[in-house]
């Protein structure tokens, strides 16, 4: 808050949801703790809220005045200030990354809603939220799963580095990847061992497992700096002496700035 603002106490009733809210669920127990704490001691930290029609709308500060309700507070603490849709979407987006109270299916559809709705390019974006750009464009692909696979990304079923593996796998063999990995013992390598081959997890492991040695591990640690220069998907492929690099790009924005990296004038 900024030193010339001030703080009002304003009626909890008088308070309309934010409809920007990235995050569509909170933990119970978290919030009956908060409530708690907000019982003996009262909201310390104001909500945010911008003038609406009637009354306020809600900008950052939601698990406070859902934990304020369940005190039984009327009344709680808010600086109010003539917030943009883009900054209400912002500070509530970055509230709950900052927090890690945001599921990355989540994040990807608020960032995407900064996209689409705000123009703002995945740089951009990334430097609202504390991001890499890479982060921003890789979190934005998971919307790319199919509505069976972020059912299982936001259960937690698999991790975002399983989801990761199955966008880059042949699309005729996802489904039987996601069964694969679901039946459990299927490490993130593995699953990406299985997109690059387009087979099975035993297959998978095997040719792992044949390939092992020095040559290989060298190969991988290549493979390693170079993701981190590009901030990309990179796969290198040997065939005896020879071989390709090949780096994803996931948007003309995303080309562009492999291209700048690689020092190759537009």
């Amino acid at each position: 808050m900024r030193p010339w603002e001030t703080v009002v106490e304003i009626p909890i009733a008088e308070i309309q949801p934010n409809r920007y809210q990235p995050r569509q669920s909170m933990g119970d127990a978290a919030l009956h703790e908060l409530a708690e704490s907000i019982r003996e001691h009262g909201v310390l930290q104001p909500i945010w809220v911008r003038r609406a029609e009637s009354g306020y709308e809600l900008v950052a500060g939601e698990r406070r005045l859902r934990a304020a309700q369940l005190a039984g507070l009327t009344r709680v603490p808010a600086c109010v200030r003539d917030y943009s849709d883009e900054q209400a979407l912002e500070l509530a987006l970055v509230e709950n990354v900052q927090r890690e109270d945001i599921s990355a299916l989540e994040a990807a559809r608020a960032y995407q809603r900064l996209s689409e709705e705000f123009g703002l390019t995945q740089e951009q974006i990334a430097a609202k939220v504390g991001k890499s750009r890479s982060t921003v464009a890789n979190t934005i692909r998971l919307l790319q799963l199919s509505p069976r696979e972020q059912r299982r990304l936001e259960a937690g079923e698999i991790t975002e580095g399983h989801a990761r593996a199955l966008l880059a796998s042949p699309p005729d063999q996802r489904e039987r990847m996601l069964d694969e990995i679901l039946q459990g013992g299927t490490s993130v390598r593995e699953a990406e061992q299985m997109a690059r081959s387009g087979r099975g997890t035993e297959a998978a492991v095997s040719e792992r497992t044949a390939k092992a040695g020095a040559a290989d591990a060298n190969l991988a640690a290549v493979e390693a700096r170079l993701r981190e220069r590009f901030g990309t998907r990179v796969l290198i492929q040997r065939r005896g002496a020879k071989g390709a690099i090949s780096l994803e790009f996931y948007s003309e924005e995303d080309l562009e700035r492999l291209v700048r990296l690689m020092g190759v004038g537009a």
